[in-house]
């Protein structure tokens, strides 16, 4: 009979065989997801006979001369600044998200000596027009960035907030064939340059066909994604209904030519997240027409995201952001389709 010794060698020798048996039986946990790599932020400039614009571009860790990315050009409202103090990187955060999905950003910032309020001049006149003004710093902007970074030319999408939604919208009817998206967040139509006194006697009817002149052979229709808070008390929300039916007249002039359009959305969804604010998305599918427009409720003239930072930023709403790249993302220049 075995002593006592005995027993605790062989005891010993059997869970030492046996242990990476149940080691291996035992699942492993799940390793956390690696955070992206920080990109870089290179500083730029675009001078021509309209002037100079300063721009900060932000390349993800992922790019590659050899490698074309899309491109987000995100354009920043009254009183900030596209990459300083206030500014519309910070209040975006799109640096994260290109870091995640492969894509360059762009943000140009307004100068003291075209706007002492550090607006974008959407409003005038003088920089509603393909070639000078504004619009032309801002395309060439896009050309420059794209020519020096190897990007997609097919994939350049602008996101504006107040005044930047305005001149977002303004690339988009005066260069279709350069920005494949754009996205207005509190802004308002093409064209409408005068006092609110005007709504009932300049309708989006009319803006569409200065919408089609500025287009010229260029036409096509381009798609927008619009963001309302129902609480703005600087652009009111009537104005993103006005853009949408600016949007979908101008579709169907150049479809028809025409201008009787159905105002009614193809599909309407309301959310009600467990936190934050609730908003309702309407989508219009017309053809090759894509518009989604989102109405948030309870937010004001505001950028809504969970890290959104600075005066302009509403945490409680959703992600903007992602919102902006989603829509954008599956929308390539030409693309026809939901």
């Amino acid at each position: 009979m075995p002593d006592r010794r005995s027993i605790g060698r062989l005891t010993a020798w059997f869970a030492a065989a046996l242990a990476p048996l149940v080691l291996a039986a035992v699942p492993a946990a799940a390793a956390p997801e690696p955070e992206p790599a920080a990109g870089r932020d290179v500083r730029g400039s675009y001078s021509s006979s309209q002037g100079t614009v300063d721009y900060q571009v932000h390349l993800p860790a992922s790019w590659r001369p050899d490698r074309p990315m899309p491109v987000v050009m995100a354009v920043h409202g009254c009183g900030m600044t596209g990459y300083g103090l206030n500014s519309m990187k910070s209040l975006t955060r799109f640096d994260d998200l290109a870091d995640r999905e492969g894509f360059v950003v762009v943000y140009p910032t307004q100068s003291l000596l075209r706007n002492l309020k550090l607006c974008w001049n959407s409003l005038s006149p003088e920089h509603q027009d393909r070639g000078r003004g504004e619009p032309e710093l801002l395309a060439g902007t896009i050309r420059q960035v794209v020519d020096e970074f190897g990007a997609d030319p097919a994939r350049v999408h602008v996101a504006g907030a107040s005044s930047g939604a305005g001149a977002a919208v303004i690339l988009g009817a005066t260069y279709p064939d350069l920005v494949a998206t754009v996205t207005s967040v509190a802004g308002g139509e093409y064209g409408f340059h005068t006092a609110q006194d005007r709504l009932d006697t300049v309708s989006p009817a009319d803006t569409a066909r200065l919408a089609l002149a500025a287009m010229g052979p260029r036409a096509r229709q381009v798609p927008l994604l619009v963001v309302q808070g129902d609480q703005d008390e600087v652009v009111p929300p009537v104005m993103a209904q006005r853009l949408v039916q600016q949007w979908l007249v101008l579709g169907e002039l150049i479809t028809t030519g025409g201008t009787e359009v159905d105002p009614a959305a193809d599909d309407v969804e309301r959310v009600e997240p467990a936190a934050g604010h609730p908003y309702t998305r309407s989508s219009f599918r017309r053809g090759a027409t894509a518009i989604d427009s989102y109405l948030i409720e309870g937010q004001g003239h505001a950028w809504s995201g969970p890290e959104a930072g600075g005066l302009f930023a509403d945490r409680e709403g959703p992600d903007l952001s992602e919102i902006v790249w989603r829509f954008a993302s599956t929308r390539p220049l030409g693309a026809v389709g939901p």
